[in-house]
């Protein structure tokens, strides 16, 4: 709980009463490592904020081949923000890379914490702002060669390199496991 509220405060102070509401009204979730916290074909219904552990987002394209879109990692807020302001069912799957710890907000607290608290919605816009940027994070150049594109993933991304399955990472970069296999032995 303490990173959630050290996270919340870098955009806004809260009195000790709204931090004892939002304690309790959020619930601390375990995932296992490739459980999804939020799937293609249904409304996302929770806001989370990673304690620990990665997720990707995913989604298949229209070849069914699995694509990794953006990774994101602890004291970051995670949601299909979008479909959950739309109430819309999703595409995209949230799937955890690792083993995993969140702080989850239901919808309707989310909600609640906005009509309860006046300085919620600034405080929320600025985490969904972030949220929304880390989600947007478009995949590498495809027109650069493939040990490049991973150079440059070792250089944005160390602390992930070793901490999540190389499949995701070949989705991530475009090619197959077996050529990044190929890349990561050649540099080694």
């Amino acid at each position: 709980m303490k990173e959630l509220l050290e996270y919340i405060f870098q955009f806004g102070n809260l009195n000790s009463q709204q931090i004892n509401l939002i304690k309790n009204k959020v619930t601390q979730v375990e995932l296992r490592k490739d459980a999804y916290f939020s799937e293609a074909g249904k409304i996302p219904n929770q806001v989370a904020f990673v304690v620990e552990g990665v997720f990707r987002g995913c989604y298949y394209n229209n070849k069914g081949e699995e694509i990794t879109r953006c990774f994101i990692q602890e004291n970051s807020i995670m949601c299909d923000y979008v479909n959950f302001e739309a109430n819309a069912v999703s595409s995209e799957y949230l799937q955890s890379c690792t083993d995993s710890k969140l702080i989850v907000f239901s919808r309707q607290t989310w909600e609640e914490l906005s009509q309860i608290m006046v300085s919620w919605d600034a405080i929320k816009s600025k985490m969904v702002q972030i949220c929304m940027y880390q989600k947007s994070r478009k995949n590498p150049v495809i027109s650069q060669d493939a040990t490049t594109r991973y150079l440059e993933f070792i250089e944005n991304h160390p602390a992930l390199v070793n901490r999540i399955p190389l499949a995701s990472i070949s989705s991530y970069l475009g090619v197959t496991p077996q050529s990044l296999s190929r890349i990561r032995k050649n540099i080694s």
